[in-house]
């Protein structure tokens, strides 16, 4: 050891600037997309990954973002949402819904129901819209799904969803652990049963649903400027076979509602 020392410690001072982080659980893109008669069309792509407090809010202003870019057609992704605040969940249906339609009923042990409705409802956009669900979505996302579907509102494109419809109440013990008592569960408007059934898709999809050979035909319908960017967004979702069973279902929608009656 010798004559060697051991250098004091340093303290160094910086100042840090408290600002508030705001956590969306809304993230959107457009999806270009070339129909099978030739047409150029763009998507709007939302993702709601949760059911906050901001998350009505956050969609409405993605919706009218999206609006003010021209899309033709939305797919609304609840793949994996748990669930949060019904509230919200109630919230983002009036967003895509008018007039004061049934969003979910409530029905107790005793057999009563009771019908949440909204109260002259005004849709931000009537443009064609898919709802993509999974195993993974739950809670909120099915009383949201079965809003938008049974109103017929949208098509449901994925996979049966978690089942999670139960309404309990908490009552804390003197130990400090919890009773939950189920009080009520939520029925869908069409009388569609949630808690341990789920809500079933219009479309099954898988997201290996699809052979490489389908999914490079369909990105062959896709009309991009540039080179293809594996980082972009909007290059990878093109490549989610759900989204690509979801927007030949957009197509078939925009058709029907083109063609003569």
């Amino acid at each position: 050891m010798g004559g060697d020392s051991m250098e004091e410690p340093q303290t160094r001072e910086v100042n840090l600037s408290r600002e508030t982080i705001l956590l969306s659980p809304v993230s959107s893109s457009v999806i270009p997309h070339k129909t099978k008669d030739g047409q150029l069309m763009k998507t709007g792509y939302v993702r709601l990954s949760a059911f906050s407090q901001t998350a009505a809010t956050d969609m409405e202003n993605v919706i009218v973002a999206l609006e003010d870019q021209d899309v033709h057609s939305y797919i609304l992704d609840l793949r994996n949402n748990p669930g949060g605040l019904v509230k919200a969940g109630l919230d983002v249906a009036q967003i895509w819904l008018d007039g004061n339609e049934t969003l979910v009923n409530t029905i107790d042990r005793d057999g009563n129901m009771l019908p949440i409705n909204m109260i002259n409802g005004r849709a931000l956009t009537h443009d064609p819209l898919v709802v993509l669900v999974n195993e993974g979505s739950a809670s909120a996302s099915e009383i949201l799904a079965g809003a938008l579907h049974d109103n017929g509102r949208a098509k449901l494109v994925g996979h049966k969803t978690f089942g999670k419809g139960k309404i309990q109440s908490v009552t804390e013990l003197h130990d400090g652990s919890a009773l939950l008592v189920t009080v009520a569960k939520y029925i869908s408007p069409a009388m569609h049963d949630i808690d341990q059934v789920g809500i079933l898709p219009d479309v099954q999809c898988m997201p290996d649903m699809l052979s490489p050979a389908k999914i490079d035909s369909n990105l062959g319908k896709t009309v991009r400027s540039g080179a293809e960017d594996d980082s972009d967004p909007a290059s990878s979702l093109e490549k989610d076979s759900c989204i690509i069973v979801a927007e030949d279902e957009l197509d078939l929608q925009r058709s029907s509602k083109g063609s003569p009656s």
